[in-house]
């Protein structure tokens, strides 16, 4: 999280669009409110596109969790111009491909097709942007599709079934404690009224974001954007809330058994801070202690725990700082074979504690900030990469300046200011600690 491609932008509203200074990416904004970013990338005659709307599973109401991950699912169903299927059917018959994503503060639709198509799969997203048809013979075996889908990725994956009561536990009141795809016994509860509910409040041109990435000139793409969605009306839409978090008072520990299991694990998961939330000032020096302390085979916990005292298979850190909400900074590992967790949990404490207490060495620092720059630069390379990168920033608020600033942000992080955000949030009573151990059988 949180690797962001450095491009430059301006806002530019209903002036000629902003162009970028080394990447020639450009932005500009529709009279209904649609905000529209190009990232011209000419290595391969295909685009990108994503319609990104400032929604996710976050804003679902409460007692109708998984609603948003819902929706996303039943925005393939069809419009009146175009039956359920035959949007993915379009796409496929010109060897495109499709898909989608729903995240705790967005929902992401996106399509890549060869350059020449980008018009079609801009008119088949702004048809169903306000053109969606529900109903209960569409809406209601979906649903079955969906407890399916809770079933296969969560109910029956043990690893899956700790993370997500960690998360509800770290979060007392936090709207990041409900799990993105709901909690199985509201998931049955849902039906076509409250799609479409959903569907009405957050689903607008005003509340989205259209990025087209590749082998596009910005030109087409505004030509292309005014015809397809320019006709859409804006309308009001909620304000997006995100619950506050109360002062925690007491360590939490969660150990699970399961009969699935082969090998422990274990995860601790800290209250933090994130760019729009809480102490924000700790932000890029968190995703640099992240990076230091548990970023790869040269990071702290990597080197200390696997190849230094052999106690783990694996040991790392990560923190996402993309939320509008407070996040969690979060420390995993796994025990080798017959070393007990106790053990591991120990040497990883004593890690953290070192860094709270004796602070980071500027050169680790310099050397994860050379990192996490170069990862930045990388990433332009994909076709898909930067609109998400872009995407994810943009529908919490980031501005485009923001994210042209990040390699300068994290190469201006000081060993001080780590310091200070580790300890700021390593704190026992702001964290969540979940081990996995195997069910053993008599």
């Amino acid at each position: 999280m949180g690797l962001f491609v450095a491009l430059v932008l301006l806002m530019s509203g209903a002036n000629p669009p902003a162009q970028a200074q080394h990447f020639g990416a450009e932005t500009f904004t529709l009279a209904n409110g649609l905000q529209v970013v190009v990232l011209p990338n000419h290595r391969v005659q295909a685009v990108t596109q994503m319609v990104w709307y400032k929604t996710g599973a976050a804003d679902d109401p409460r007692g109708k969790s998984g609603i948003a991950h819902f929706l996303e699912h039943l925005m393939f169903k069809g419009t009146e111009a175009y039956p359920p299927g035959e949007f993915t059917t379009q796409i496929a018959q010109i060897g495109g491909r499709d898909n989608a994503f729903t995240g705790a503060d967005y929902t992401a639709y996106h399509e890549t097709v060869a350059r020449d198509r980008l018009g079609l799969v801009m008119r088949l997203e702004a048809d169903r942007m306000t053109g969606l048809r529900l109903n209960d013979a569409v809406v209601l075996p979906e649903r079955d599709v969906i407890l399916e889908e809770r079933r296969t990725r969560v109910d029956n994956d043990p690893a899956a079934l700790l993370r997500e009561q960690l998360m509800a536990t770290l979060f007392q009141n936090g709207s990041y404690r409900i799990p993105t795809i709901g909690w199985e016994a509201e998931i049955r509860r849902l039906g076509t009224a409250d799609a479409l509910a959903f569907y009405r409040d957050w689903y607008a041109p005003n509340n989205a974001i259209l990025i087209v990435a590749g082998d596009v000139e910005t030109a087409e793409v505004r030509r292309l954007a005014e015809a397809e969605f320019g006709k859409l009306a804006a309308r009001p839409v909620p304000a997006r809330l995100r619950l506050d978090e109360p002062p925690h008072h007491a360590a939490i520990r969660i150990e699970m058994k399961h009969l699935r299991v082969a090998q422990p694990s274990w995860r601790r998961l800290y209250v933090a801070p994130s760019y729009r939330a809480g102490e924000t000032k700790h932000a890029y020096a968190l995703q640099v202690l992240a990076e230091l302390l548990g970023g790869g085979t040269v990071s702290r916990l990597y080197t200390s725990l696997v190849l230094k005292d052999g106690l783990a298979l694996s040991a790392s850190a990560d923190y996402g700082a993309t939320a509008l909400g407070l996040t969690a900074f979060a420390v995993h590992a796994t025990p080798k074979a017959g070393v007990a967790v106790a053990d591991l949990e120990a040497a990883i404490d004593a890690q953290l504690r070192r860094i709270v207490e004796e602070g980071v060495d500027a050169d680790e620092v310099s050397r994860a900030q050379r990192r996490m720059r170069a990862a930045s630069v990388y990433a332009q390379d994909s076709l898909t990469g930067p609109p998400n990168i872009v995407g994810a920033a943009l529908a919490v608020g980031q501005s485009l300046a923001e994210i042209a600033a990040w390699p300068d942000r994290i190469g201006a992080v000081t060993p001080a200011e780590i310091d200070e955000a580790a300890r700021a949030v390593l704190v026992e009573r702001n964290s969540a600690t979940g081990i996995l151990l195997p069910e053993r059988t008599s």
